[in-house]
Formats: C-alpha cells, structure tokens, sequence
C-alpha cells in the first residue's frame, strides 16, 4: 500500500469511528432529551439552557486541549509537565466559574436556577475534554471515542433506573448529568496519572501558549454564542415553553454536524502538518466532502424529523417542524467551517482568524435574532441563525483563499478530489 492510500485509510477509519462515536453520543444524548421533552416544553427549555450555559463554560477553556493537541501534532511533544499544569489551571479557574454560576442560581431569573449544580462540578467539569487533546493531537480517536460517548451514556443508564423507579423530573436529569461527567473525569485523571502523562506542573510552559489559548478560548465561547443566542433570545422574549420547542429544532439541525465534525476531528493531526500544500488540499477536501454529504442528508432529516418529533416527543413539538426547516440550509452550508477553523488554528497558528469571523456571525444572529424573534417567534431565530451561519462560510472562505493564495473559486467550487473522494466512499460501502 502507498504512502498516500494508508494516509486516506486511516482517514477513513478515524473518520468512521468519530461516526458512530458520535451517532451513539447523539443517540444517548436524544433518550436524554426525550426524556425531558415529554414531561413538558418547560421542562425541556430549562434543560435547553442549562446545557447551553455548560457548553459556552467548556467553549472558554476549550483552547487548553487545542493547544494540546498542538504541542502533540505540530511539535512533536509529549508535554507531561504542561498537562499538569493544565489540570491546575482548570481546576482554579472552575472555582472561579462555580462562584459565579452559585450568584446567577441564587439572585437570577427562574430559569437559571438549577445552575447551583453546575458551580459545585465546575473544577472538575473542565478537565475531561481538554486532556482529550492529548489523543486529538496523535490522531487517535478510539480513545477520544471514549472520552466523548461515556458521560451522557453513564447519565443516560443512570436516568433509566430512576424513570423505573418512578422519580423523573427535571432536577434527577441535570444531577445524573452532571454526576456522570464527575466519575468520568475523575477516571480520567487517575488513566492519566497511572500512564505518566501527569507531570510536574510547568506553569512556564503554559504562559507560552496563553495568549494562544486565552484566542482559542474566546473564538469558541463566540461561535458556541452564535449557535445558542437564539435560545436566549427566545427564553427572554418567549418563555420557557417555546424555547423547549425551538431547542429541539436546533438539536436536529445540529445533528448535521456531526458528519462535517467527525471528518475534520480525522483530519485534524493532518491539517496541522507543516507540510502546507498538503494542510490546504487536505482541508479542501474535507470541506467539499462535508458539504455534499451533509446536502443529501438535510432534506432527510427534515422527512424524518416530521415522522418521529410530534408521535414520540408530544403533538407541542410540530411546532419545531418550520424553524427546523429554516435552520437546515445555513445549518449545512456552515459543517465547512470546522475545516476551515482547523487550518487557521492547527496548521498557521492564528486562531485570531476565525475568531474574527466568529464574532461577526454572532453580531448577524444576535441583531436579527432580536429584531425578528419578536415578530416571528421561533421561526425568527431560525432565519437569524442560519443568515449568520452562511455569512460565517462565506467569510471563512474568503480568508482561506486569501491565505493560500487560490481564488475563491478553487475553495468552493468541486473539482477532480471530490469525485475521487466520492468514489472512494462508495467503493467501501459496496466491499
């Protein structure tokens, strides 16, 4: 076998296994939420927000395995002392975090009141996907697979026993929600430590790569904003109700993602070589790739979403059918953008770049989202988020092109590599 075809196999195989990794998280991640939805919208909106208050608190530290990973893959490293380090900063900086979220529980709106949760994990909540970099950065995605899939599925078994037992609510969710993801850092740390990938602390390595991660950490918080402002939104203009609703249309566009997503995490070691013909041609390749598959699956996913949502989650949620469908086209359009993020942050080091691009989006969505949630409910979120998604491609695009010095149109038009990479799909589905 060639160089070039053991590469594209193992592509295909980390690609394969991010797949199912991700459709069985997708898939532990719906039990949970269907759960919830059929006590009621409410029920489902709180669930909604405390999620998305979580992730845009994981958003902000996300650049320490970001740089992680960078230190694996373009260094070369094994950065024993730095992950020690790491877990230090983590755990400090998520005693800072829990006293704020205890303050917005205890004296904030109604909605926010089961943060309290979150403040007590908040040192430990951080530390799992961050030393998942260790693995991103070697193009190892079994373990990631582990890493990723084990809390809402250990929170998804825990909350089949209490439904049994005749208890289910809302606050069973969130603690065994957050439960699972304690045990599964907790494991973590002690694999970390027993496989000597648990230094002494070297803060001065760390302080290197702060502004790099201080970067990474707030063009994530930024693009995570920009996919749950309207949420926000709706919650504040709407009620919890309607943003139940409308969260269950962002939970299936978001579905999507997962095809794009699972591709570029293969990738990522590749696009972060310093080789930078092949970091280019690769990360075109994974945005073409994405891109068409994901526009064979929207209208799919619309079809069934229509089937299942109003027969298994309650009559109340056809009413996520339109905004579902308003959300898809910017929804598919924008699974390029984790290929192009990639390049910018692994490969050049400049995450600045889709930080930028980021906080342009969020401005799109969050102006329009206020201006036409109002007026059209959900279905004005959905028009705003998908407007601001489509931009940020674009955009992303522009810069790409502008970086490697292509036009525009080699970027975004198919060419010869997306036939032979579509061949080489149906070839291994037919063997």
């Amino acid at each position: 076998m060639s160089a070039a075809a053991s590469v594209d196999e193992g592509v295909r195989k980390g690609t394969l296994v991010n797949l199912v990794t991700r459709g069985a998280r997708v898939a532990a991640v719906l039990g949970i939420t269907t759960l919830v939805a059929r006590v009621s919208p409410q029920a489902q909106g709180t669930f909604a927000l405390f999620t998305s208050v979580e992730g845009l608190l994981l958003a902000l530290v996300s650049g320490f395995g970001i740089a992680l990973a960078r230190r694996v893959s373009h260094h070369g490293e094994q950065p024993r002392g730095w992950v020690g380090a790491m877990v230090l900063a983590l755990a400090g900086f998520g005693l800072l975090a829990g006293a704020v979220l205890w303050a917005v529980s205890a004296f904030g709106p109604a909605a926010y009141r089961w943060l309290w949760l979150l403040a007590v994990a908040a040192p430990l909540l951080l530390l799992s996907p961050n030393l998942a970099g260790w693995w991103l950065g070697q193009g190892r995605m079994v373990p990631m697979s582990r890493v990723s899939l084990a809390p809402p599925c250990l929170a998804l078994a825990l909350l089949a026993v209490v439904w049994a037992l005749g208890r289910g609510g809302v606050p069973q969710v969130l603690a065994a929600w957050v439960g699972a993801k304690l045990l599964v850092a907790l494991v973590l740390l002690g694999l970390f430590r027993r496989g000597d990938r648990l230094g002494r602390p070297d803060f001065a390595a760390l302080r290197a790569d702060t502004a790099f991660i201080v970067t990474i950490g707030v063009t994530n918080l930024i693009g995570l904003a920009n996919y749950r402002v309207g949420l926000f939104v709706v919650e504040h203009v709407r009620g919890l109700a309607d943003t139940g609703v409308y969260s269950i249309a962002v939970v299936v566009a978001e579905l999507l993602w997962f095809v794009s997503g699972s591709l570029t995490q293969a990738v990522y070691a590749r696009i972060g070589t310093p080789d930078a013909d092949l970091a280019a041609n690769t990360t075109v390749r994974v945005v073409q790739l994405g891109v068409t598959a994901l526009l064979l699956a929207a209208p799919l996913l619309w079809l069934l979403a229509a089937l299942l949502l109003p027969r298994v989650l309650g009559p109340a949620y056809a009413g996520s059918l339109l905004p579902l469908a308003l959300l898809l086209p910017g929804a598919l359009l924008f699974g390029g953008a984790s290929a192009f993020s990639a390049y910018f942050t692994n490969h050049v080091g400049r995450p600045q770049v889709p930080a930028q691009v980021a906080a342009l989006s969020l401005l799109v969505n969050g102006l329009l989202a206020w201006t036409l949630v109002p007026r059209l409910g959900t279905a004005g979120a959905a028009l705003a988020a998908s407007a601001a998604y489509t931009v940020s491609v674009v955009v992303l695009a522009g810069c790409f092109a502008s970086a490697v010095g292509w036009p525009l149109r080699r970027v975004l038009w198919p060419g010869p590599a997306l036939a032979r990479d579509l061949r080489l799909v149906f070839a291994r589905r037919r063997r």
